[in-house]
């Protein structure tokens, strides 16, 4: 297989849709003789904030000398970013290999079965596992790709389990209260082993807390080690208040490890000085515009934005210019809402995704909450070339916002001379 074949296969997994549940990948992971229990892992999951938490955990134990193995998704640009090692993405020639070998694993697995075949998120799981322990790790970093319990990442068993925040999202997989979609999470609590938890509410903390104490699980709460006082929370690379938080949750989930790890004091410092989580109040210094890219995409981090926002505002001296495009009408609504409030003008943008918000739901949402400028727009037209973004004018703060595919879609534009057309396998 070359890679434009290996990527026609994992189009038709991905195009075979996403079997929410668990029950394809012991099997799956027998065959390739478990490697996810070769090496210690922390497990994040969370509705906001797991791959912020990732990366600054990650950051943390590379600092410190360890051999790090990184799990998340969705990918913005390149499908390898999903599989990193100290940061390093996997290669396109290594993808390859894997996806031959995984894909005889896959068959044996299912036997033949369509219906047993491992999905796409499943088979890159296991590409990630058997990765890392190809490569002996000291350590990996797993997000969870969506809730928890029937995530196909909860087939390992972590050092540290760890949940970052609980809101509604994904409801029709997930349920639709905090409580529901808290159990959800919660799943991935295994016994004995350590929890840390960031601030979460009351409501959703609740059956957390609980399926903790039923499996002997000590918990790490970030208020009680951190109080309610952002201001007293730890600082990193990534900006942005939200930041802080996940900055406590990560160190947290450190400390929670105890003694597995060796992480000095200076090695934490400069983790958290270091780390790079792209699109999340990431800035983009471009020619004639200050751009930067923000994954918003529910209700509490639409809150996060909001305050964002308001800081630009007061630190440019002029309202920003928004790019923003969505998935979904629920999403739309609270991102729209917020971007009206402090957006001089506002152009919108439609994924390549079958979800994208269609351009005629976010105009309606507008329609009453702002009067400026609206305009529709497509990425090509916005971002021509490589550094160039042609919304507003001449010293304008561009903030780009919303779906985190769309995100990737532009991150492509500015820094990729010809295209890598690997959109088709993000959602």
């Amino acid at each position: 297989m070359d890679y434009a074949a290996t990527q026609q296969y994992l189009y038709g997994l991905k195009n075979r849709g996403a079997r929410y549940g668990i029950g394809r990948m012991p099997p799956f992971m027998r065959e390739l003789g478990n490697p996810e229990s070769s090496f210690p892992i922390f497990h994040v999951a969370g509705t906001n904030g797991k791959g912020s938490v990732c990366a600054i955990l990650e950051a943390i134990l590379r600092a410190a000398g360890h051999r790090t193995g990184m799990f998340t998704s969705p990918h913005l640009v390149r499908l390898g970013e999903r599989v990193q090692i100290n940061r390093t993405i996997l290669t396109e020639e290594a993808i390859v290999r894997y996806t031959a070998e995984l894909k005889d694993a896959a068959l044996r697995a299912s036997g033949g079965d369509p219906e047993l075949h491992p999905t796409f998120f499943e088979f890159m799981t296991a590409m990630a596992l058997l990765h890392f322990a190809r490569e002996d790790v000291d350590a990996a970093v797993i997000e969870v790709g969506l809730g928890g319990r029937l995530d196909s990442t909860n087939i390992v068993t972590p050092a540290v389990s760890v949940i970052t925040s609980i809101g509604l999202d994904h409801c029709e997989q997930l349920g639709d209260t905090l409580a529901k979609v808290a159990g959800e999470k919660a799943g991935i609590i295994k016994h004995g082993v350590p929890v840390v938890l960031g601030r979460i509410q009351p409501e959703a903390e609740a059956p957390i807390l609980e399926a903790a104490k039923a499996k002997n699980c000590r918990v790490f709460r970030v208020p009680d080690a951190y109080g309610d006082d952002l201001s007293a929370y730890p600082r990193c690379g990534l900006e942005g208040d939200c930041q802080r938080l996940n900055a406590a949750a990560a160190l947290l989930a450190v400390r929670a490890a105890g003694d597995r790890f060796s992480i000095p004091k200076e090695a934490v410092e400069e983790g958290l000085r270091t780390a790079e989580w792209q699109g999340r109040w990431q800035r983009v210094p471009l020619p004639a515009r200050n751009l930067i890219l923000d994954a918003t995409h529910n209700g509490e981090a639409a809150a996060w934005l909001d305050r964002n926002l308001a800081l630009l505002t007061r630190e440019s001296g002029r309202k920003p210019v928004v790019i923003t495009g969505t998935l979904g009408e629920a999403r739309a609504s609270s991102v729209m809402k917020v971007i009206a409030r402090h957006a001089r003008e506002i152009h919108l943008l439609r994924a390549n995704q079958p979800r994208a918000t269609p351009f005629e739901v976010l105009e309606a949402i507008l329609a009453s909450e702002f009067d400026g400028p609206v305009t529709r727009g497509t990425v090509d037209s916005l971002f021509p070339v490589p550094g160039v973004c042609t919304a507003g004018v001449d010293g304008d703060p561009v903030v780009l916002t919303g779906s985190i595919y769309l995100i990737g879609e532009v991150m492509e534009r500015l820094q990729a001379a010809s295209p890598v057309a690997e959109t088709e396998l993000q959602d």
